[in-house]
């Protein structure tokens, strides 16, 4: 049942019980479904970002304008593909074409990968690959792998993993560098497609001269993140920062190995940022508990205010075909509910036939989970006991739900107070205002968030910047004086003190105090 509401109650975002009952005769039962199908429709604001990979498909000027029109909060470049010429133009045209939305360049990362293949190679179940580990090795005849030691750490009766686990390979020989396998499943065998080994290490040693030359790429384009492989613990992290020489790029740690679920809260103290790599993950780790890892690596990045990615397979059917299959659209719901900041698209979008579709097929899914997650939390008010820590973001997840606030305003130099508030899922839009232009496209990250940009000089001795920062969202139309705002910020900073103040204006009333004037 969907009811025609007054206009005057659109802030509600839903139409009051007791209004309902009065129109209907009857008390109405109080489980979220009741309220969820008399909703309010969405009214545009993205809670979940979409993370799209830009490929072949997807990197001409016109899909890049459709990807972000249908919905892309983040694009992705994978560092392991195409050459950094590919990347650099890439990365212009987005800025050019699409400057508010934040880039993740992924690093190419020490995992053991197939070679450049003259063509795909179709393996059928129970005939033998031939594998070969010498460097530079570009025959026919044979697999070229990028680890050259591989030979030495495998032995007969071990299965390798590839496509993520879809293909298995039996090693039945090994003769010098050649490893002769049989698939054990029908597969193909690409360019640069990652190799496991259930249960050993078969990473690389860190190519330090690699990396180095990847995160200054990453630093020269302004890229806003790096996305780092096989996180095993916190040194990973502190070795990549070590040479981004300052707090940009911002890092997100890809858990996906065991060692990353092991070390998973010093990871998440280093990182700014988490990808569950479900692909890698579910072949190092177990398949059976890949769902039971996601929950918790979510559980744990939520306490803590961490935003994080959920990759690999989300709308995979969609790479060929129009429309996804009843688990995919569980599989992202069921991500939105466990309180993802996004969900990424990989070869959807890279390769896919049309990524801007699978951009709005997930934009849809994801709409239709927060509805029903907006309305849970409605009904059960915040009821986290929190941390002192969070205490203020606390404060503003209860008063984003008590008051009829239409906007949440963070101003915000590095974005702790739109991390922290973005954890707690309030149902308005947050406003991350921040004089960085570099942090304010990182906003966008968070889930329900707008990173915006005030060329305001932010005062240590006064508040006067809050003022000027609200006056220019007023001017570019982001706040309207029927708005009512809920602002943080924090005030006259010093070591350890972070949002310590709190604020309600009704717009209209700003700017009639204030003077504000076009």
């Amino acid at each position: 049942m969907r009811i025609t509401h007054p206009r005057g109650l659109l802030n509600e975002g839903v139409i009051p019980r007791t209004l309902v009952e009065r129109v209907m005769g009857s008390r109405l039962p109080s489980h979220p479904l009741v309220f969820l199908r008399m909703h309010i429709p969405n009214t545009g604001t993205i809670r979940t970002k979409i993370v799209a990979t830009i490929g072949p498909a997807s990197s001409s000027p016109e899909l890049l304008r459709d990807l972000a029109a249908a919905g892309m909060g983040i694009a992705r470049l994978n560092g392991a593909h195409a050459d950094l010429d590919w990347h650099a133009a890439t990365i212009g045209r987005i800025r050019d074409l699409i400057p508010g939305v934040p880039i993740l360049f992924d690093l190419p990362g020490h995992k053991v990968r197939t070679g450049d293949l003259i063509t795909p190679v179709d393996c059928l179940k129970g005939q033998l690959v031939l594998l070969n580990t010498q460097p530079g090795y570009a025959g026919g005849d044979k697999i070229p792998v990028n680890h050259p030691l591989l030979h030495e750490q495998v032995n007969t009766g071990m299965t390798l993993l590839a496509d993520d686990g879809a293909l298995r390979l039996s090693v039945v020989d090994i003769a010098g560098r050649d490893i002769t396998c049989r698939a054990e499943d029908d597969g193909t065998l690409r360019s640069r497609m990652g190799l496991n080994l259930p249960g050993h290490r078969l990473r690389r040693r860190p190519d330090d001269r690699k990396d180095r030359e990847m995160v200054a790429f990453a630093r020269t384009q302004q890229v806003e993140f790096i996305g780092l492989s096989f996180v095993d613990g916190p040194d990973d992290v502190q070795r990549i920062r070590a040479l981004t020489g300052g707090e940009w790029p911002r890092i997100v740690a890809k858990i996906e190995t065991q060692g990353g679920i092991d070390h998973l809260d010093e990871i998440v103290a280093e990182s700014d940022a988490l990808m569950i790599d479900r692909g890698d993950l579910s072949a190092e780790t177990n398949i059976e508990q890949l769902a039971v890892l996601q929950k918790h690596i979510l559980e744990v990045a939520r306490a803590k205010g961490t935003p994080v990615i959920v990759a690999t397979e989300m709308l995979h059917s969609m790479i060929s075909a129009r429309a996804p299959t009843k688990a995919e659209v569980t599989d992202i719901t069921n991500a939105v509910l466990d309180g993802c900041s996004a969900t990424m698209l990989s070869g959807e979008t890279a390769v896919g036939i049309d990524p801007a579709e699978a951009v709005r097929v997930m934009r849809r899914i994801a709409a239709a989970a927060e509805d029903y997650l907006q309305h849970t939390l409605d009904a059960a008010g915040v009821n986290d006991q929190g941390r002192v820590a969070e205490a203020t973001a606390e404060a503003i997840g209860f008063l984003a739900r008590r008051l009829p606030i239409t906007k949440i305003v963070a101003v915000t130099k590095k974005g702790y107070a739109p991390r922290v508030i973005a954890a707690r899922q309030p149902r308005q839009p947050i406003l991350a205002v921040s004089n960085d232009p570099m942090a304010a496209r990182s906003f966008n990250l968070l889930p329900g968030t707008e990173g915006v940009w005030c060329d305001v000089p932010f005062s240590r001795t006064s508040t006067d910047h809050i003022v000027q920062c609200l006056e220019v969202l007023w001017r570019q139309g982001r706040i309207v004086p029927e708005d009512l705002i809920l602002v943080c910020a924090l005030a006259y900073p010093r070591s350890g003190n972070r949002m310590n103040l709190l604020q309600t204006h009704q717009v209209a009333d700003l700017i009639t105090a204030l003077g504000w004037t076009q």
